[in-house]
């Protein structure tokens, strides 16, 4: 297994450069169209493109979670040590903001922003969850049945998820934390924090406890997975 520092590295890389995907893919479509449907499918695009292309190149280092629900995750099925759920969790958080800053010095905006995007209520936290969800069913049974396809499946899984959530799928907490750093296309309100991530673990947790069942006892190795 690769050393920690490496696997964090590549975890917190991985993380900036998707979050720096989706901020400034949504900077680029704001700038270039007023038409809300063409800056979403934009930003959808993008964000799906990157997350092929890092599962594949940075999978074999860390597993590419990217994400601290699938850390979770793969916590609770003992494939991750807690400490290195933990700092993996950490280093996804920190690599997402740093991933904000990236984008916004690329654009010429200030670099550091306190969103002012409302994303809130019943059916935002709902949706969340159903990203969440859906997110670990794809990545767990991938694993299991097509552990080549995991990236194409994520990819494909978060493209749908985009447009068939009323929140746009953010499925991953350190994102979430790091899009509250911008007040772009992308943005959410730091006060409307807590909502989506309590959401999306619950979503996570529920992911797992039903694939546990679905699949059975037999576990795979916490590689290639997710945004």
């Amino acid at each position: 297994m690769t050393d920690l520092a490496r696997r964090l590295t590549a975890e917190a890389l991985g993380t900036g450069l998707l979050v720096a995907t989706v901020v400034g893919s949504g900077i680029m479509a704001q700038s270039l169209t007023t038409d809300i449907a063409l800056m979403l499918l934009a930003n959808t695009l993008a964000t799906a493109a990157m997350l092929m292309v890092l599962i594949t190149t940075l999978g074999p280092i860390s597993g590419a979670h990217f994400n601290p629900a699938v850390s979770l995750v793969f916590m609770l099925r003992r494939e991750l040590a807690p400490r290195d759920a933990a700092v993996y969790g950490g280093a996804q958080i920190l690599g997402g903001i740093a991933g904000t800053v990236l984008a916004h010095a690329m654009f010429a905006v200030p670099l550091l922003q306190a969103s002012t995007k409302i994303r809130t209520g019943g059916a935002q936290w709902l949706s969340e969850g159903v990203a969440a969800f859906g997110l670990i069913v794809v990545i767990l049974a991938g694993l299991r049945f097509q552990r080549s396809a995991v990236p194409w499946l994520v990819g494909l899984y978060i493209t749908a998820a985009y447009w068939f959530t009323a929140s746009t799928s953010f499925a991953n907490p350190a994102v979430a934390i790091a899009r509250a750093f911008t007040d772009t296309f992308s943005g959410i309100r730091p006060l409307d924090l807590p909502g989506f991530i309590i959401a999306q673990l619950v979503g996570a947790v529920l992911g797992l406890a039903l694939m546990g069942w679905l699949l059975g006892n037999k576990t795979s190795p916490a590689t290639e997975t997710s945004r």
